[in-house]
């Protein structure tokens, strides 16, 4: 099963065009030099020159040595330069290479470094996936194994009910929770989880009450009843080669999930987002992530946070929202904005949901803050 999946976790970065109009501020203590090292990512060396790092294309914008200067390796030297409108334009020299008496550093394609850490999204795009309830109800499904077992693993034979073909090799899947929305509380995907490979030894005959058999060629964890099968090239055909962007259009959607379990996150962490290929939401979008700042209700003792308010108070200020009541006994209720608080970069898309990694937080973020285009 190893193999299967090695081809997911090669990432490079593709050259987008570049619009005029896009304006960047480089640091002030970035770097006039930086040596590519084993383990950088595109994202990685961009924070070093930039406040925005999804801004990195527009460094490349007027440097005609590059045709492809996503594709950058280890070794390889990047200079820092101004035009003389003082644009900042990054240049790549891959004819100059830091050496060290002891170590010669050979320039490989497939060693291209990725746009964002793998390690942290790779179990993710190779091992889970959002399924609708229609998607979930079509697949084939294990029945029971050939040992009285409620979990089956490497080695035993399991029975399947559904239309598989002789031989082939499939995904085995378990069905995690659902991923609802927070307001409609409308469940928008379930989560599965990669837990095993099989190949099919016999297809079966459902008219005549006879299952398909099945052999578990690999197990990550357990096989339960009701797991699904889907063949091993479905969903993870889809590429990894990231444009880092901002959307054209206004995106508004909010986190839902942890792929953590986690309620309060920070940088790096995945998060699942209520949005998905319906609001045309695609793989490299960088997204804002808002956070609201705290109700004050305003009464007879001043303002005061929600959470410090008595009880008589927080009873005037439902009642406020339940029937607009304009009784002046009753406390002032303030909503205020919603703040930026960090960034995320979509990884990973389906209909109605997808999976982003947190590139940047200023605050602890939390299930229930909002994404957006500022």
């Amino acid at each position: 099963m190893k193999h299967s999946f090695t081809a997911l976790i090669m990432a490079t970065c593709l050259a987008l065009p570049v619009f005029a109009q896009d304006t960047i501020t480089v640091k002030g203590d970035a770097p006039v030099q930086y040596t590519v090292k084993e383990g950088d990512t595109l994202w990685d060396i961009s924070k070093l020159y930039l406040s925005s790092p999804w801004q990195w294309q527009t460094l490349w914008q007027q440097n005609p040595q590059l045709s492809d200067p996503h594709l950058i390796y280890p070794g390889d030297v990047l200079s820092l330069q101004f035009d003389k409108q003082g644009v900042p334009i990054l240049t790549l020299d891959k004819g100059v290479k830091k050496l060290t008496p002891q170590a010669r550093i050979a320039v490989q394609k497939s060693t291209a470094i990725p746009t964002l850490p793998m390690s942290l999204i790779q179990p993710l795009i190779s091992f889970e996936q959002a399924l609708s309830e229609q998607d979930l109800t079509s697949h084939p499904y294990i029945l029971g194994a050939n040992y009285n077992v409620k979990l089956a693993t490497q080695g035993h034979t399991v029975y399947v009910k559904g239309d598989l073909e002789r031989y082939t090799h499939y995904g085995i899947y378990n069905i995690g929770g659902a991923y609802r929305d927070l307001k409609s509380n409308e469940i928008l995907a379930h989560e599965v989880r990669l837990v095993g490979t099989a190949r099919v030894l016999d297809e079966g005959d459902l008219s005549q009450g006879q299952p398909a058999k099945v052999k578990v060629e690999s197990a990550k964890q357990e096989i339960r009843p009701r797991d699904i099968l889907m063949p091993l090239s479905k969903g993870h055909s889809f590429s990894v080669q990231f444009n880092m962007l901002r959307p054209a259009h206004d995106i508004q959607g909010s986190i839902i999930a942890s792929e953590n379990k986690l309620r309060e996150f920070g940088a790096t962490a995945v998060v699942i987002l209520n949005i998905g290929k319906e609001q045309q939401l695609k793989e490299g979008h960088i997204l804002d992530i808002n956070k609201r700042s705290p109700t004050v209700i305003e009464g007879t003792k001043g303002p005061r946070y929600v959470e410090d308010a008595n009880s008589l108070e927080k009873f005037t200020k439902s009642v406020r929202e339940l029937f607009g009541t304009e009784n002046s006994d009753i406390s002032v209720v303030w909503t205020m904005p919603e703040e930026k608080v960090g960034e995320l970069m979509v990884f990973k898309v389906y209909d109605k949901v997808s999976y982003a990694l947190v590139t940047n937080a200023m605050q602890p973020i939390r299930v229930g803050d909002s994404v957006t285009v500022n």
